[in-house]
């Protein structure tokens, strides 16, 4: 499979979630350099963000990146997810601040701001990962599950102890027609009962029912109500396309996710790097 970037620069303006802070991001072409998240507003060559599993460091609440000299790049697992799926391998992401544009709470707009400008095609290949044999992961009760399949397919399950939200499982096939449909447009959520703690702890002050689903003990707060009837657990399916292109590869396989988060996303990565 050749290496892909973009045809031409492109910039989109939007709040962090986290911080609540306008972000600037330009989007700049590149040639077999992978994933490079630029921190604009830090001192020059200190201020490059590798995409690379070695750069990752708390995974709570997102998939995040950090270099040597600690500058560091938050909530990319959505940006993450719509690059996969464009197989974009190959891109320079300069922002002024650390993390990025929250847009709508999924990956939707990500796709479209790309698809407007277009993709380049590159000379060099890229290795696809295979699975070949069944490989897995479990942490208590959260497991990731990947089997030989001839194609992209995910089986994505989450159970909550709560009123309104209890289980759902999703399954699809995943090709670009598949998940623009399906998948990008679904948002992250959260619990009403969590936001005070967010706020106290400086977190989520970006966060508003434009960006993110708020789940109440019967319903949710957002006055559109949910994009799908299920759709938390294809946001969650959103989250892990976006969590395994942190090894920037094509993945060949059918993978099982089963609660999982993007803490367990990425130790799955780190298997799915040695194979």
């Amino acid at each position: 499979m050749k290496r892909v970037t973009i045809k031409e620069p492109l910039t989109y303006e939007g709040i962090g979630l986290h911080k609540g802070e306008k972000i600037s991001l330009k989007l700049i072409p590149s040639e077999n350099t992978g994933i490079i998240f630029k921190r604009v507003d830090l001192e020059e060559g200190k201020n490059e963000i590798v995409l690379d599993i070695k750069n990752t460091f708390d995974l709570t609440r997102g998939t995040n990146l950090k270099n040597e000299y600690g500058a560091a790049v938050y909530t990319i697992e959505h940006f993450l997810s719509a690059l996969y799926m464009l197989n974009i391998t190959d891109l320079i992401v300069e922002l002024n601040g650390n993390e990025l544009p929250i847009c709508d709470g999924s990956a939707r707009i990500f796709i479209e701001i790309i698809e407007k400008i277009g993709l380049k095609e590159l000379a060099q290949s890229v290795e696809p990962i295979v699975i070949r044999t069944p490989v897995s992961i479990t942490k208590g009760d959260k497991h990731i599950v990947a089997l030989p399949y001839d194609g992209y397919k995910l089986t994505y399950s989450i159970r909550f102890d709560h009123s309104f939200l209890k289980s759902q499982m999703a399954e699809y096939e995943i090709n670009l027609e598949t998940y623009k449909k399906e998948i990008s447009g679904a948002r992250t959520f959260g619990f009403d009962y969590e936001i005070e703690y967010l706020k106290k702890n400086n977190l989520a002050l970006g966060g508003t029912l434009d960006n993110a689903i708020v789940i109440t003990k019967d319903g949710v707060l957002n006055p559109d109500g949910l994009r799908y009837e299920d759709e938390f657990v294809r946001h969650k399916m959103l989250d892990l396309i976006g969590d395994l292109k942190i090894l920037n590869r094509p993945i060949k396989g059918h993978i099982i996710a089963i609660k999982a988060g993007h803490a367990l996303d990425i130790e799955f990565a780190e298997i799915l790097s040695n194979i």
